[in-house]
């Protein structure tokens, strides 16, 4: 594995690196994905990912110190010894913060930009599925970034990557399923399927839910396979398992809310590729409604959404009416 790479005589964690090649590639997805659109604010783009981004850093450390209790009930046990000094004390917090959960991350993501929007009083939903399909994205930078670092690795096997560990001061090798690769060959694979399914007509915040679900499933399932062992067990499943359990639910509970029970949502979602195509009216609350969706808008909504494509064309006719009299000044001369 190579943890480090030296640049300019500093080592740079790889895992670092491929967050970042990450989070470029997926800043890259999005403003491709917003080179033709209109029903968004220029600011939620901006300031959504940064509170996106303080939500994950904070959900990702309390999520890797719930997988740790275990280490936490034994350090109060012999806490003569856990604390006795500063730099125990600092080896105890460094074992119950010093790693982060995908998971975690995700979720206080998403709790942080839900928020955010509240406040904002802007639509979560139509954010959502424009942010969507880089998640996978930066997920699978992560994971590559999981083979140079060494963690996340899988079961031992005949077949796969080897991995040095150390054990009582003896270094050992051992031969593992490429998991942390397996998975990142997932989320590019869901990250495509996104892509695809955008194009369809879909409501409003669907684009999440498919990912909630897709993902919880893939991450159930390839924990039977991890091999490292911080990772926390109750009942017989780690920790991310149950928060996929939870996830699938609640990714479940959103595509019902909007096809099938009762919803506030009462617009299809469909976004043009390409041109904007006549007929199609944009609303601050709805995104882009198609015709057959327009007679859903109240009267007032629809009114405003028509002044506001008919503004463009109020402001060239009033210029041309201002420019008018001068012409017909310079003819009387």
């Amino acid at each position: 594995m190579l943890k480090y790479i030296n640049i300019l005589g500093r080592d740079i964690p790889m895992y670092g690196i491929c967050a970042l090649v990450g989070i470029i590639f997926g800043g890259m997805l999005i403003a491709f994905t917003l080179r033709r659109r209109r029903d968004y604010n220029k600011a939620h783009i901006i300031n959504i990912p940064i509170f996106a981004a303080i939500g994950a850093f904070a959900g990702a450390k309390i999520v890797y110190f719930l997988t740790r209790l275990d280490f936490l009930i034994k350090a109060f046990q012999n806490a003569d010894v856990a604390f006795a000094s500063s730099e125990s004390t600092f080896f105890v917090l460094g074992e119950l913060f010093g790693g982060m959960v995908f998971y975690g991350g995700l979720i206080g993501a998403i709790f942080a930009a839900f928020l955010y929007c509240k406040a904002a009083k802007t639509d979560f939903s139509l954010y959502a599925d424009i942010f969507a399909p880089a998640i996978p994205l930066f997920h699978a930078f992560g994971r590559i970034g999981c083979v140079f670092a060494g963690c996340c690795y899988g079961i031992e096997a005949s077949w796969g990557l080897t991995y040095t560990h150390t054990h009582d001061g003896i270094e050992y090798t051992v031969t593992r399923i490429p998991l942390p690769l397996i998975e990142a060959g997932c989320n590019l694979l869901l990250m495509a399927a996104l892509l695809i399914l955008r194009k369809k007509h879909l409501k409003k915040g669907s684009l999440l839910a498919i990912y909630f679900i897709s993902y919880s499933v893939i991450r159930f399932t390839d924990e039977f396979f991890r091999g490292d062992e911080i990772r926390g067990v109750y009942f017989g499943l780690s920790t991310s398992q149950w928060i996929s359990i939870f996830v699938f639910i609640a990714g479940v509970y959103m595509l019902l809310n909007r096809y099938k029970l009762k919803n506030k949502d009462r617009f299809g979602y469909h976004v043009p590729v390409g041109e904007v195509p006549e007929g199609y009216i944009y609303n601050k609350y709805a995104g882009a409604v198609a015709p057959w969706e327009q007679y859903k808008l109240r009267p007032e909504e629809l009114k405003e959404a028509q002044a506001q494509e008919s503004a463009p064309e109020d402001s060239q006719a009033a210029q041309a009416q201002q420019e008018t009299p001068a012409v017909t000044q310079e003819s009387n001369k």
